[in-house]
């Protein structure tokens, strides 16, 4: 596959939360990650000193996060979001207001995925959502639930289900235009996934490959490998592709759930390089570096051409972080205290630490305009700027 196709979808975000195993439609909780009923005390953080001012700039308000795989959608100044209990939700980034807000009235389990028009989430009775403007437009019944938020992209809305099934629907009707099953593991997370679109290529995260479609038809146009699966038994042979993931042209690099970060080029589908990482959520990065959580809470650095080691944190060692979001000069994650820090990303040196409602941080941080969007599992939206 040629390198010069060009790219006629918008750019997309994504990101990952939960830990849960699900299998024929029943929840297995896969033991801590921690290795233990509860895990070690996290160490103090200290007095927060500023080495950069952020101000909160505004705050809002939505129902509960808890039990959704939310992903915060960016399109421009506004950031899409959905609660568990089924209200979706456009703000405007610059103030914290409304765009639009709609209550489904049905519990939700992955959302959101838009291209500024269309938004679509998927219920806890696997069904896909689509609304236009903020108003609903159709529902459709999937195959098996989906934990990933729904990608959207060309008038057409693309899902990754539970069962490793990926479809494609028209957006404005809801038609079925295609739709491809893949074999693998029988335990999947109940957790974010990577559904993306690189150039004119579909990629998605299935078992530990990332897998390229023609989104035209669900053709596959190439397989990549970044972690296959080990162990004796079920939950030890887990491995799944987790978001958020980070690309740079045709360069992405992803995370498998508990076993290496790598890169590859989409363009040709091969693997360029991994690294063994212990993480469960996705990363974040630039053209230089790549940044990552650990299921430990140490934070990690990796040079993007190799996967060479940069620098390790342990400053919030035994914290459950978001995956990070790289701002300017600062590696930001969430915690589950409801703290947002703010680390530089040269050595994870503490640049600033932001306070929330005190709910854990439901959602990698996101970044629309000049404002750093934060929400929080009791539905707390706040906008955090430079000072």
């Amino acid at each position: 596959m040629s390198a010069a196709r060009t790219n006629h979808w918008a750019p997309l975000t994504g990101l990952a939360l939960a830990a849960a195993l699900s299998v024929s439609g029943c929840s297995l909780w896969g033991g801590s990650l921690w290795g233990g009923s509860s895990k070690p005390k996290p160490a103090e953080l200290g007095p927060n000193v500023p080495v950069i001012g952020v101000r909160q700039a505004w705050t809002a308000k939505m129902s509960a996060i808890d039990g959704l795989a939310l992903n915060a959608h960016v399109n421009g100044t506004t950031v899409t979001l959905a609660s568990a209990q089924g209200e979706v939700v456009a703000m405007d980034a610059r103030t914290g207001g409304d765009v639009w807000r709609t209550q489904l009235n049905v519990p939700l389990a992955a959302g959101v995925g838009s291209d500024g028009r269309w938004a679509a989430v998927v219920s806890q009775n696997a069904q896909l959502i689509v609304l236009d403007g903020g108003r609903e437009i159709w529902r459709k019944p999937l195959s098996a639930q989906s934990y990933t938020a729904p990608l959207v992209a060309g008038n057409r809305v693309f899902v990754l289900a539970a069962d490793r099934s990926v479809a494609a629907f028209d957006a404005a009707t809801g038609y079925r235009l295609w739709g491809q099953q893949r074999p693998g593991e029988p335990l999947i997370l109940r957790q974010g996934g990577v559904l993306s679109a690189i150039g004119d290529t579909l990629v998605a995260g299935l078992s530990g490959r990332l897998v390229g479609f023609n989104p035209d038809n669900g053709v596959v146009r190439w397989e990549a490998p970044l972690a296959s699966p080990r162990g004796t038994n079920d939950v030890e042979r887990l491995v799944e592709i987790v978001g958020p993931t980070s690309r740079v042209g045709d360069n992405l690099c992803a995370r498998a759930f508990q076993a290496t970060v790598g890169c590859i080029d989409a363009a040709r589908g091969a693997v360029l390089w991994t690294q063994p990482a212990s993480g469960s959520e996705g990363i974040d990065g630039d053209a230089s570096m790549l940044f990552g959580t650990e299921s430990n809470g140490t934070v990690l650095a990796w040079q993007r051409a190799d996967g060479k080691r940069a620098w390790t944190s342990e400053r919030l060692q035994f914290r459950k972080l978001t995956a990070p979001l790289l701002l300017g000069r600062s590696v930001v994650v969430g915690d589950d205290t409801g703290l947002v820090h703010l680390l530089s990303r040269s050595d994870a040196a503490p640049l600033n630490r932001l306070s929330t409602d005190g709910s854990a941080i439901a959602a990698t941080p996101v970044a629309a305009g000049d404002t750093l969007v934060v929400v929080t599992r009791k539905g707390g939206v706040y906008g955090f700027r430079p000072d």
